[in-house]
């Protein structure tokens, strides 16, 4: 069975469109946590080129990266649910954080449901702050991209600071789906289902932080791995490249 066939869930371009301070904003007021330098410094270069980032919207601009300088926070959608699948998905977090230099902030558990047009802004549940990453058990009949063989997806959305066209685009409010029966039936039948299913989600935090699929089978980021368990010389490549991000206090 193919464990990924994982696109970017999100490929639009979140515009803002209003004031942040006014009633009714559609964008949060900007610089929330935003410090004056990146928060982690991503590891040196592996010099590998099998990673592909994701196509940027924006001409001009190739690397769309989270912000560096900010926490990148995220919360967990716990229904559904495999036994010991928190660990699991606080240890793919911490391989990411450590392979970018990008520092995670865990929310806690949210009752948000995974959704194709998820709102990178939704003050009534997460203040006036951009949506942190939702990390979502998920089933085939909640999210019917999940079908067959498909067992995560994950993307981000992209903000730009309103009316100041100049600014870089910045990765915002990703999201991860997981198909918690194939996963549950990876760990029941298979002698190193966990670790499996913790490369499966390593998998999908690449696509949320920038990453694209590869033609490369041993890295982590080629679309059908069927045993590669942890982020390869390319991938981390990738990854330390886009813990490189612009800052953006505007946002």
């Amino acid at each position: 069975m193919c464990l990924y066939f994982t696109p970017t869930l999100f490929d639009r371009v979140v515009l803002p469109l209003a004031a942040p301070y006014l009633p009714g904003a559609k964008v949060p007021p900007p610089g929330y946590e935003e410090a004056p330098a990146p928060l982690g410094t991503p590891p040196a270069g592996t010099g590998s080129t099998a990673f592909v980032l994701q196509e940027s919207p924006k001409a001009g601009q190739q690397l769309v990266a989270y912000d560096p300088c900010r926490p990148v926070h995220y919360v967990v959608r716990p229904d559904n649910a495999l036994a010991g699948g928190d660990t699991l998905i606080r240890e793919a977090v911490a391989a990411a954080s450590q392979a970018s230099g990008l520092q995670f902030v865990y929310d806690g558990t949210t009752a948000e449901a995974p959704t194709d047009d998820r709102q990178a802004f939704q003050p009534d549940r997460y203040g006036k702050r951009w949506a942190p990453v939702l990390i979502a058990w998920s089933t085939p009949a909640e999210t019917p991209a999940l079908a067959g063989d498909v067992a995560g997806l994950g993307g981000s959305g992209y903000a730009q600071a309103a009316g100041q066209p100049l600014l870089p685009l910045v990765l915002a409010a990703g999201q991860v789906r997981l198909d918690a029966p194939d996963l549950a039936d990876i760990v029941g039948s298979r002698p190193h289902g966990a670790a499996d299913v913790r490369a499966i989600i390593m998998h999908e935090l690449g696509h949320v932080l920038g990453l694209d699929h590869v033609k490369d089978p041993t890295q982590l980021m080629y679309a059908e791995n069927m045993g590669v368990t942890d982020f390869a010389a390319g991938d981390r490549a990738g990854l330390a490249l886009l813990g490189t991000g612009p800052c953006v206090p505007q946002l």
